[in-house]
């Protein structure tokens, strides 16, 4: 026979009504000092703030740290969601073991960490050939003095494209003052001419370094620059032509071989830098035909983003040269202070070698046909995005079927009667999880609105019919909505659910106070 066991409460077992009434008076917290003996979530750190500004006074363990950080970074959003970015998301979990294990490594570091040196200047070499970069013939190369005479290209990684940007744009100027100097004209006023939808970096370089842009500028049918214009903008004191393969904007391929030809027609020697951070990994694969890289004359440098289409985190850039003779001498310092002789030319010094490394192991562990095949598939699936975009009635932007980057630019097409614009249908996917940026075009095009989705390694087709459906759903609440709704919806979502609405971190003195996304603006950088 089985007994069944009643379960008493404290009142029959202690038999004490003083206990039971103490117990409803005093709460029974631990009070104990913590020494982490039981979960994380038991701990003293779970229940008090994290510090913010200062350090704190004492040690926690570091299964909190890591716990405690870790749940704050779920509060982020999910990059794989967010297709307002060209960075990668996505690599092997190999190459992410690598990377780790080389944390500690710092790249600058040659004679510490030889083969990882070795491993950049083999991305160097392999990065350079993609792009059809000179190589010395084998008699100079064996030749004693073949690193000074031998025509061939030269390069070397970079934190991102804008420090490879900014290294191109130092060459260029200290080419073209020291041709001034020997011919005995003044220096004072350098200029570099480049289209008005350049990224943000371009800008950057062209202040930091006193050059002065000359801006070719869209319209609201031509998202890139006009050849013609381009080098009619060409003078005795430009420094350089920007072109891109690629722009931000529409994801459009510009027209180097254009330039380069009319450059040649009109006996300039202007030099061509070509911005192929989002393109250079693409078109050589998709296009391989395409004349954009060393094989115009007038094209003297290339810099590529590794940490976008190059499939490797951020970040990683790679800038190459057509041959030595493109970076003056007095740019580059040679130390050894570190146990060896070394030429440096870098915006920074120290650095981990962990992208390249990464860099490295996507190189070879791809190969052509494995990039070919990966973008063959993002082509396809930015061009059945761009196809379901025009049956939904938008007007597509971007261009299809590898004449551009793997990306869609979109608009809604003219209608006074519709009560919405881009930037509510954005804030409605915002919602749903996606970002994706809505934003005025390049100056001069009458504040052109459009949307974009950047089509990455990790955007499947199913993760793609997803959006589209996503994007129909959104609408079709839109049009439920009278215009004074959707302004306050706008208005409460921009506020509390936009990161960029809530940002505390910029100082007032430099914080601007309309931001992009209302479209005010003849020019954003936040689409990049």
């Amino acid at each position: 026979m089985v007994h069944l066991a009643a379960i008493p409460n404290d009142d029959v077992v202690n038999d004490s009504k003083l206990v039971a009434a103490m117990k409803k008076v005093h709460l029974q917290l631990a009070n104990d000092d913590d020494c982490f003996t039981t979960s994380v979530y038991g701990s003293k750190f779970a229940a008090s703030d994290l510090p913010r500004h200062e350090m704190p006074e004492r040690e926690m363990p570091k299964e909190v740290a890591y716990r405690m950080i870790k749940d704050e970074l779920s509060l982020d959003g999910n990059p794989m969601l967010n297709l307002a970015s060209f960075v990668t998301t996505y690599m092997e979990e190999e190459a992410e073991k690598l990377m780790a294990e080389s944390f500690s490594k710092n790249f600058i570091d040659y004679e510490e960490y030889p083969q990882s040196a070795d491993i950049q200047n083999r991305c160097v070499s392999m990065i350079g050939r993609l792009f059809h970069a000179p190589t010395p013939s084998s008699e100079a190369a064996e030749a004693d003095d073949a690193c000074t005479t031998t025509p061939g290209a030269i390069g070397t990684s970079c934190v991102g494209s804008s420090e490879a940007i900014m290294l191109a744009v130092l060459a260029m100027k200290k080419r073209w003052k020291n041709q001034r100097i020997k011919e005995g004209k003044s220096t004072d006023k350098p200029n570099i001419v480049m289209s008005a939808a350049v990224q943000v970096c371009w800008e950057k370089a062209a202040r930091y370094f006193e050059v002065e842009e000359k801006l070719v500028y869209c319209t609201e049918d031509r998202y890139v620059i006009d050849p013609k214009q381009t080098v009619d903008l060409v003078d005795e004191n430009t420094i350089g032509i920007c072109t891109i393969l690629g722009t931000t904007y529409t994801g459009e391929y510009e027209d180097t071989k254009a330039v380069n030809d009319l450059l040649i027609e009109r006996g300039l020697t202007t030099p061509i830098h070509v911005d192929a951070a989002s393109g250079g990994f693409v078109a050589p694969f998709v296009v391989p035909d395409l004349e954009w890289d060393f094989r115009l004359e007038r094209v003297v440098s290339i810099n590529v983003s590794g940490h976008k289409y190059g499939l490797v985190y951020p970040g990683v850039g790679w800038v190459v040269w057509r041959s030595a003779e493109y970076l003056p001498q007095e740019l580059v310092f040679n130390i050894n202070y570190l146990g060896a002789d070394q030429a440096s030319f870098t915006l920074n010094f120290s650095k981990g070698a962990s992208q390249v490394i990464g860099q490295y192991y996507q190189l070879i562990r791809l190969g052509k046909h494995g990039y070919r095949a990966i973008m063959s598939n993002l082509t396809r699936t930015a061009n059945y995005l761009s196809d379901s975009l025009e049956a939904l009635g938008f007007i597509i932007m971007s261009k299809k079927s590898g004449e551009g980057l793997p990306l869609v630019a979109f608009r809604l097409a003219p209608d006074d009667d519709r009560n919405y614009d881009e930037f509510a249908l954005a804030h409605q996917l915002r919602v749903r999880g996606w970002v994706v940026p809505a934003y005025t075009m390049a100056p001069n095009t009458k504040n052109l609105k459009m949307l974009r989705v950047v089509v990455r390694e990790d955007f499947t087709r199913n993760r793609c019919d997803a959006l589209i459906a996503d994007i129909k759903a959104s609408q079709a609440l839109l049009q439920q909505m009278d215009r004074d709704s959707i302004k306050k919806q706008e208005a409460f979502l921009h506020r509390h659910s936009t990161n960029s609405a809530k940002a505390s971190h910029n100082h007032p003195k430099f914080r601007k106070e309309k931001h992009s996304l209302q479209g005010k603006t003849g020019k954003t950088h936040a689409v990049c």
